[in-house]
């Protein structure tokens, strides 16, 4: 029997899904913040992973971002903004690691623009829409629909706050809330839904192709 997520309506009428507050927030600013950031991101081990990019109106013109680039920890979450050029390097470095766990939903456009704009390749990637679709759920399932199968919550997203601004200098508290509790929710699915790291479906490296991204010629 097909499995079915939760339909708009259904969802509608569920409890709110408590995120991560403004203190659990972090934007790193300085060359010590991000390196204090980005130590503890790779101590975690498995984080919550998005990004957002600034919106483009125009039939033709190609997004500049990402401009920004959450991890979500299951207590706080880091913002990476990209036109701070001090935090360039330890991004890069988490965003390469295959041994730091980056999860989130439908992360093949991600991992596009990353590539994109800064030459890398994202590893060590889950994506849980793969995840459901192991679990026969045939259906896109995104962070909405995920929280309301798994925990019985809504998981409210503002269109306002998705098309705003990603790339000015200093973010609203509301894309902060925003930005923070998507790579927050996914981290929250993922140990709910208690798999083994090593039953994980890890998209690393040498699946790029799968990730619609070019190889690179060595």
């Amino acid at each position: 029997m097909k499995k079915v997520a939760p339909t708009k309506a259904e969802i509608a009428l569920l409890e709110p899904f408590i995120g991560l507050t403004l203190e659990r927030i972090h934007v790193p600013t300085s060359r010590e913040e991000f390196a204090s950031a980005a130590a503890e991101i790779k101590a975690a081990g498995i984080v919550g992973f998005d990004t957002e990019s600034k919106p483009t109106f125009v039939t033709g013109d190609v997004s500049e971002g990402p401009h920004v680039v959450q991890f979500a920890l299951h207590d706080k979450a880091y913002l990476f903004q990209l036109h701070r050029a001090d935090g360039l390097p330890f991004l890069i470095e988490l965003l390469q690691s295959e041994q730091l766990i980056k999860v989130g939903f439908d992360l093949k456009s991600d991992s596009r623009h990353i590539y994109a704009k800064l030459g890398v390749h994202l590893g060590g990637v889950v994506d849980l829409n793969t995840v459901f679709s192991m679990d026969g759920y045939h259906k896109h399932m995104g962070a909405r629909a995920a929280v309301g199968l798994v925990f019985k919550q809504r998981f409210a997203k503002s269109r306002h706050v998705t098309t705003s601004n990603w790339s000015q200098h200093q973010l609203t508290p509301q894309q902060m809330l925003y930005a923070a509790n998507d790579a927050y929710a996914a981290l929250k699915v993922l140990e709910a839904l208690n798999l083994r790291r090593e039953d994980l479906p890890i998209m690393g490296m040498d699946t790029r192709a799968a990730m619609h991204e070019p190889a690179v010629n060595s």
